[in-house]
């Protein structure tokens, strides 16, 4: 196995002010135990029969070190991975799951600090006999290939496509350093003008006050 190169640690909310909504996650796909870390590494596209998760067991095997394993569960509520599982992925150095579909055994998930992102928990599994092939799925409405990068942690989840992914991470870290020199007396002065001249720009000559 090898190790992912390291990527800049940037905040969904500043990628996504650089990408199109269509690359954000629908945000009924959450961390499913609090104070969960943010998690960023190139995802590993799984997509599974419904009622089945063969796909999402092989995936902890065949992801490299770093990895996002990124799942679309065929619109099942039934448990694509339990405790054991996250277990190996961690063990395997595997980064975090990104779930369009549930989970088990969330206690033991939350102890062992392992993160999780999906829409819920259902205490009973699927089965394990569909192979179903496939390096691109739909997750959260995004359409996410392996090689991709993910972003994800309370705020939401950004994917971005892998051949701009550098591009748009050094930009939002270049934006977060940014706004981190900025005093909000700046921020504040800034934000009124840009809101003054939108309302202007709409006809309104109220403008605000003092």
């Amino acid at each position: 196995m090898t190790n992912t190169p390291a990527l800049p640690d940037v905040s969904p909310t500043s990628l996504a002010d650089l990408v199109d909504e269509d690359r954000v996650m629908d945000p009924g796909i959450r961390p499913l135990w609090s104070g969960m870390p943010r998690v960023t590494g190139p995802a590993y596209a799984v997509r599974c029969a419904p009622g089945d998760n063969l796909m999402m067991h092989a995936a902890i095997y065949r992801a490299e070190p770093g990895s996002v394993i990124v799942v679309d569960s065929g619109g099942t509520s039934l448990a694509v991975a339990g405790g054991n599982v996250c277990a190996v992925a961690q063990r395997r150095g595997i980064a975090g799951f990104v779930v369009d579909g549930s989970i088990r055994d969330l206690q033991e998930v939350r102890e062992m600090g392992f993160p999780v992102f999906a829409r819920g928990v259902f205490p009973k599994p699927g089965t394990k006999n569909y192979v179903v092939p496939s390096s691109e799925t739909v997750v959260g409405g995004v359409r996410v290939g392996t090689g991709d990068v993910v972003v994800a942690d309370e705020e939401g989840i950004v994917v971005v496509e892998s051949g701009r992914a550098i591009e748009l991470l050094d930009a939002a870290e270049q934006r977060e350093e940014a706004e981190a020199g900025q005093s909000l007396d700046e921020w504040e002065a800034a934000h009124r003008r840009k809101i003054e001249a939108g309302l202007a720009a709409g006809g309104d000559t109220a403008g605000l006050p003092a």
